[in-house]
């Protein structure tokens, strides 16, 4: 079996809560061999957002897996010698401090690159490292909501949108970075705004108002239009539909016995009458009786699953895409490299190792870099790992 795309790679991962954790996952997943750098008082704040069974957050165990655990007192005067001799055997750096907290501690990209230039540093962090609101403190929602997106979306939705983008750049940055470096011996930084990245979502939202049209709004799938919603059902299920393509539409009217809808699919007036029409009639039949009868038809009607169904639907379980380990159960990460045959596709599915305890591997880690037993004992002492 071929080894992993990154397995020749380690990463540092100073990063705290969900952007830098889903994107080192990502990474690890891919086979790099990350090292979390994690303060010795308490560790990732993301290891103890509850529910916190066996003493370790639900949240922590599913996105750091298939990671190594190290501690370090980033704050302590004594840490930049031991962060450069662990960095001296990386090849990848990732912090989501505000851009002065980096600098104050040492770890922005101008000063952990002068004296490692083949390092990629990578930084997520929320508005950027210039303008106005660079040292501003913000979280998703508030992303959301200076983006646009709480606009658009017009609620507050249960995902953390800004950060997973942030994260899924961060990693496409990254990778591009290590390609570059292939080339040209160089390191480089990689720098994400989760405000940018939230603001990217709006590419077709916004695609009439970016290209100087009055409208706002891109294509019809804000819950406007019949043909791409959501429906309750008559044991107050949902089903929806996504019939953008007329193919689909007429496909959906054929089998309701509605056909007189189908030229009305964009007709904004058209609107209001058609949504109460199909809103009662999907109130005649349960969600899974409506799932049975459009079977078999190219009208893109699906269930709207709860998250069990979701993680045990047929799909999911034919492809393996949940993975248990330890009595715990992980979604895989949706990136299948195959380098050998196409009956070997699944064979490079990296195995999954539960996510580290605090500073499981320190010691380890630092002899690794040069740091023998007597300087670690010392330093363990005075706090700083």
């Amino acid at each position: 079996m071929a080894p992993a795309p990154l397995s020749n790679v380690r990463v540092l991962d100073l990063t705290r809560l969900l952007p830098g954790a889903q994107l080192t996952l990502v990474l690890a997943d891919l086979g790099a061999d990350v090292v979390k750098i994690e303060d010795p008082r308490g560790g990732d704040p993301g290891r103890h957002l509850p529910p916190v069974p066996g003493g370790t957050s639900a949240y922590f165990q599913v996105l750091n897996r298939n990671k190594r655990s190290i501690t370090l007192n980033l704050r302590s005067p004594d840490a930049a010698p031991v962060l450069d001799a662990v960095l001296a055997q990386a090849d990848v750096i990732v912090e989501s401090f505000r851009p002065p907290t980096a600098q104050r501690l040492g770890v922005d990209a101008a000063t952990l690159r002068a004296r490692h230039p083949r390092v990629i540093h990578a930084s997520i962090n929320g508005f950027g490292d210039a303008g106005p609101s660079a040292a501003q403190a913000a979280h998703d929602i508030n992303f959301q909501a200076i983006s646009g997106l709480l606009t658009v979306e017009k609620q507050v939705p249960p995902i953390l949108i800004g950060d997973i983008g942030a994260a899924m750049n961060a990693a496409a940055g990254i990778l591009a970075a290590l390609y570059q470096r292939e080339r040209t011996g160089v390191g480089a930084a990689v720098e994400v705004s989760i405000h940018e990245a939230a603001l990217s979502w709006l590419l077709v939202p916004a695609a009439r108002r970016l290209m100087g049209q009055a409208a706002a709004l891109g294509l019809p799938v804000d819950g406007s239009h019949a043909c791409y919603n959501i429906y309750t059902t008559a044991d107050d299920r949902h089903v929806a539909l996504g019939a953008l393509e007329a193919k689909f539409w007429e496909a959906f009217c054929g089998r309701i016995g509605r056909p007189d809808f189908v030229p009305l699919q964009y007709v904004e007036d058209a609107q209001p009458r058609i949504l109460d029409d199909v809103c009662a009639l999907m109130r005649t039949r349960t969600r899974d009786d409506w799932v049975a009868f459009f079977n078999g038809v190219e009208a893109c009607l699906t269930p709207v699953n709860s998250v069990d169904e979701a993680l045990s639907d047929p799909q999911v379980v034919a492809r393996a895409t949940v993975t248990r380990h330890g009595g715990s159960t992980y979604l895989t990460t949706p990136i299948r490299i195959t380098a050998g045959s196409n009956d070997d596709r699944h064979a490079e599915r990296i195995d999954v190792h539960a996510a580290p305890a605090l500073g499981a591997h320190t010691d380890d880690l630092l002899e690794a870099a040069g740091i023998d037993a007597v300087v670690r004992a010392d330093l363990r002492a005075r706090g700083v790992i």
